[in-house]
């Protein structure tokens, strides 16, 4: 479910599925009932288990300060859908998701489209409409039969693989990473984040198979991780020193390179002149909500959803806390991993508050209670005021797990 995007569906009486239905189809069909609006954008696709969003945060802002007037779309929303559709930072507005609800109406979309599929024909209409430079473009799950998977891109970026979606990617990296490698192009380059072995000969044969030329972390690109990072290419025989970041670890100073490394490409194709100093500014200004988000004083979002990204939580809170008392709030979604992720997470910390939100995937709080072995467990119901007691107590206090919990949260803090 995405909020509030029922309310502009029913506003203008256009129907949309709740489903999950992977493939083309149905939006090649509807996009071409609306003109075509996918065809009139410069686009970078994003795919990943992890770090996409992290991705396209640095590469926004890198963009920006080049001076690029650049569309984001993502998934899922922080509060709701208006914050998928951003142009410089800035969510869609309830006049122009109006404007947009109007077209999709008469060029009869309703009843023909999946909610994703839906949203994914309203940001390309919205885009080409606001002239934005560049769209940065982030898959709803997979890659190649993902409803974004319909646009030729600048450059593609496959940030990491891990097992994730397995009822609809399969249940094996080589075919989640079959997925993700769907949105490699015909010659158009792809940089690729530092991958299993099985997950990069599946994308390493998909690119050749297209003449697509890999630009892999580790290999032509890389990142040293100091006080202040310095990235390096190869390929270009450059340097960037002095690189300081605001989202602390060290998944984070790759996902820095890969933006940075996409961005050669996009300044390559808009012929546009790299300003190092500007790249520089960018990562000390790039910040994501749900990412080691600080909320309340010692109280911190941090979407952490399957077992690759609470091992890089785990990891940071380690190196970040090294000894402080560590708790965490948290709920999932009952398709995850979700003995895995506390095992990981009771690495750090023995004590843990299970919530219930609002999701019909949501697993309940007691049978999440029941799969942790930590040793201080509870099952919290009033998690506003449990939050704002614990910001004034010693330790870091992290809420995990499902972003559409941190969603649900974020709102309540926020009334």
């Amino acid at each position: 479910m995405i909020p509030r995007l029922d309310d502009y569906k029913k506003k203008w009486a256009v129907d949309s599925d709740l489903s999950i239905k992977p493939g083309l189809d149905a939006i090649l069909e509807a996009l071409e009932m609306l003109q075509n609006p996918e065809q009139k954008c410069s686009y970078v696709h994003v795919a990943g288990t992890n770090g996409k969003g992290s991705t396209i945060a640095f590469l926004e802002q890198i963009a920006r300060n080049h001076g690029l007037k650049v569309g984001k779309f993502m998934s899922p929303c922080i509060v709701d859908v208006h914050d998928q559709l951003q142009i410089n930072g800035k969510s869609i507005t309830e006049n122009e998701m109006d404007e947009l609800f109007i077209q999709l109406k008469n060029a009869g979309l309703s009843g023909k489209l999946t909610d994703f599929e839906l949203l994914t024909c309203t940001a390309f209409l919205y885009f080409s409409q606001q002239e934005v430079d560049l769209v940065l473009l982030e898959t709803g799950m997979g890659g190649r039969e993902d409803s974004t998977n319909v646009i030729t891109p600048i450059v593609s970026i496959i940030t990491s693989i891990a097992l994730e979606h397995t009822r609809f990617l399969g249940s094996t990296i080589e075919s989640i990473a079959k997925h993700k490698a769907g949105i490699i192009k015909e010659n158009i380059p792809a940089v690729i984040g530092r991958l299993p072995q099985e997950a990069f000969q599946v994308i390493e044969a998909e690119a050749f198979a297209k003449h697509a030329p890999i630009i892999a972390l580790g290999d032509h690109f890389d990142v040293t991780v100091d006080d202040t990072d310095v990235y390096t290419n190869d390929g270009n025989g450059l340097e960037i020193n002095k690189l300081e970041r605001v989202l602390p670890g060290a998944h984070q100073a790759d996902n820095m390179a890969l933006a940075i490394t996409a961005f050669f490409e996009v300044a390559d194709y808009l012929k546009i002149p790299i300003e190092i100093d500007e790249i520089r500014n960018a990562v000390r200004m790039t910040s994501l909500p749900g990412r080691f988000e600080e909320v309340l004083a010692n109280v911190y979002f941090d979407g952490a959803h399957n077992p690759a990204s609470a091992e890089k939580l785990m990891e940071t809170i380690k190196r970040q806390f090294p000894n402080e008392p560590i708790r965490f709030v948290i709920g999932m979604l009952a398709d995850k991993d979700v003995k895995t992720v506390l095992q990981l997470l009771e690495q750090v910390s023995d004590e843990f508050y299970f919530v219930d939100f609002e999701n019909e995937r949501a697993m309940t709080s007691e049978k999440m209670m029941a799969l942790s072995a930590a040793s201080n467990v509870a099952v919290l119901t009033d998690y506003i005021s449990f939050l704002e007691n614990v910001s004034t107590k010693e330790g870091k206090t992290f809420v995990t797990g499902s972003l559409y919990l941190l969603t649900e949260i974020r709102e309540q803090l926020l009334k």
